[in-house]
Order: C-alpha cells, then sequence, then structure tokens
C-alpha cells in the first residue's frame, strides 16, 4: 500500500526537477499538491485516504527531497489514523525521497507545454532502502511553476515496503474478513521557485526541425502506436509495409507490400525531415492515403520515433 504512494510521490519531485532551471531552488506547494491512495476492505467496500503534510525541495544540482510526515496520514476516521500511525508506520515520523536529476535534458519544456517522463529514486522508509520508478505527466504552469502527476494508476503491495504486519494487525482490530493488499495510488505536485529561472529555449517552428534531435530509448515507447500495423523486420510485412531501413529510403520501395495508389504516387524520400512532416500530418503529406494513423501531436514524440526508426532500421 505505502509502497505504491511513495512511488508516485517520489517520480513526481524527480520530474519536478527536470523542469527546473539550473539557476533556482525549487520548493513544493503543499497547498496545491496531494498524494492519494485507496484501500477496499470486505471485497465491497472502497475509500480514499491520503497524507495532509508533504514538503520537498530541488536544488540548484538536481538532488531531490520529498519528505511525507507519516503521522499527517488522513482516513477520515480517528481511530484508524491512529492506528495507521501506532502499527503500520510504528511511530516513525517521516519517509523520505532522494534522487539526483538530470535537469538540461529536461529543462526545455515551454510553459504551457506537457511531457511523459520515466523517473526513479529511492524511499527511505522504517530503516529500508526502497527503490522506485514510475512514468509521470508534467504539465509547465509558468516559469517558476510546475505541476507532475501519476500518469497512470499505481498498483503496488504491502510486502516490499515492509508493511505487511501493520497491515494484519488492522484488520485484526477493525475484525475485517479482509483488507486489500494492493491499491492504487495517484500523485499530484506542484512545485514553485522564487529564484530567477533560465528561459526555456523557444520551441522550433517547423516540426522538420526537431528530427535530428530525437532519444530512441524514448521513441521505442512511441513506435507502440505503430507496431499495430508495422515490424521493423526487414521484409515482415503486416497491414503496412516494414519500416525496416525507412529512414533515408524511397517511398513505396518495400518489395512485397501492396500500397495505394496515393503512397505509390508520392515519390518521397524519407529523410529525417521528410518523415517528420509525414508524422505530423499523414493526410496532407499523402492526400488519400489509406493509414487510419492520424499523425503524433507532440513535436518530441516525431523526433523521438524517427531516432528509434533510425537506431533500429
Amino acid at each position: 500500500m505505502l509502497n505504491s504512494l511513495f512511488r508516485g510521490t517520489c517520480a513526481a519531485a524527480l520530474i519536478s526537477a527536470g523542469q527546473m532551471a539550473v539557476a533556482a531552488d525549487w520548493s513544493l506547494d503543499a497547498g496545491s499538491s496531494k498524494l492519494a491512495f485507496g484501500s477496499i476492505k470486505k471485497d465491497t467496500v472502497g475509500e480514499v485516504h491520503s497524507f495532509e503534510s508533504l514538503t520537498g525541495t530541488v536544488d540548484s544540482a538536481g538532488t531531490v527531497r520529498v519528505a511525507i510526515a507519516l503521522p499527517s496520514v488522513e482516513t477520515f476516521i480517528d481511530i484508524r489514523n491512529e492506528r495507521m500511525i501506532e502499527h503500520v508506520f510504528k511511530g516513525a515520523e517521516l519517509a523520505e525521497l532522494t534522487a539526483k536529476v538530470d535537469i538540461a535534458t529536461l529543462e526545455a519544456l515551454q510553459v504551457g507545454d506537457t511531457t511523459l517522463t520515466d523517473v526513479e529514486g529511492t524511499l527511505s522508509l522504517l530503516g529500508r532502502e526502497i527503490g522506485v520508478e514510475t512514468e509521470m505527466f508534467v504539465a509547465r504552469l509558468s516559469e517558476r511553476k510546475v505541476m507532475v502527476s501519476t500518469s497512470d494508476m499505481l498498483f503496488l503491495g504491502v510486502e516490499e515496503a515492509g508493511l505487511t504486519e501493520g497491515v494484519d494487525i488492522l484488520q485484526t482490530l477493525a475484525k475485517l474478513s479482509g483488507i486489500t493488499r494492493t491499491v492504487p495510488v495517484t500523485a499530484r505536485l506542484v512545485f514553485e521557485t522564487d529564484g530567477e529561472t533560465a528561459q526555456a529555449a523557444p520551441a522550433p517552428e517547423e516540426v522538420t526541425q526537431v528530427a535530428a534531435v530525437g532519444d530512441p530509448v524514448k521513441g521505442k515507447k512511441v513506435f507502440r502506436k505503430c507496431s499495430a500495423c508495422h515490424s521493423l523486420e526487414e521484409g515482415k510485412n503486416g497491414a503496412g509495409p516494414s519500416l525496416h531501413g525507412v529512414v533515408g529510403a524511397a517511398s513505396a520501395s518495400v518489395e512485397g507490400f501492396k500500397y495505394s495508389g496515393a503512397f505509390q504516387q508520392a515519390d518521397l524520400t524519407w529523410s529525417a525531415d521528410a518523415l517528420a512532416r509525414f508524422l505530423a500530418d499523414p493526410k496532407g503529406v499523402v492526400p488519400k492515403n489509406r493509414m487510419a494513423f492520424r499523425g503524433l501531436k507532440k513535436e518530441d514524440d516525431i523526433a523521438n520515433l524517427i531516432a528509434y526508426l533510425g537506431q533500429e532500421g
């Protein structure tokens, strides 16, 4: 249960750090932030809980520290709060999350833009050091404020966090037939700064300019949107042609695949720039093509996918 919570919080803090310019220290806006988790008792009764006191900082070197005040747990039943503090947390005051982040790779996020990022860190809880990682959604609200939240609902159990004994005691004291040992978790954290932040570089005006600066690791995830129809294996065609060697190849040139008339007449060379234009607007670049794909909206996704295609193809 608690490991789920801490994983979400840690990830959020890490991503927040990534959006922050090197010149400023950042602190958690507790009033705008929330860490919530759910539980199910007796197989049918669902409840939502949270921690009411969170503090955190990210310094100019990219060191992240987030503290969760364990006695601030709020389950909306006083006796249950007391039992969790005593038996689950064993009277401990804090759980602490620490991490070191590469600010430079993420600080280019524009005000108003959003992104998804994989992050990892370490949770210190009741004498244990627990590695945590997840994917988070990041939104830069202003030059001085960022919001991060869980991208997907997290589901983790109590065993690896060392909390099984405490939850067993809760179940016995409450005379319950069962308490879920795997729970959903959500996190929303807002970080802000009073210092000077570096202005993110202006976004490219043309989508073609992103083609050469992608991250193939992130592009592998983007390719999942393509894999239902396309393979990267040479000669293996599906609903669409194999994309093996596509970067730099002529359009409609894969042997054994029957192209639509639109692609046969396109007469394109799939340079990085041409791919970037096509991935952003398939119907605009090749009118009347039969693909169901509507295009990628984010320039980072386009650049990352092209980098992956170039590396794997």
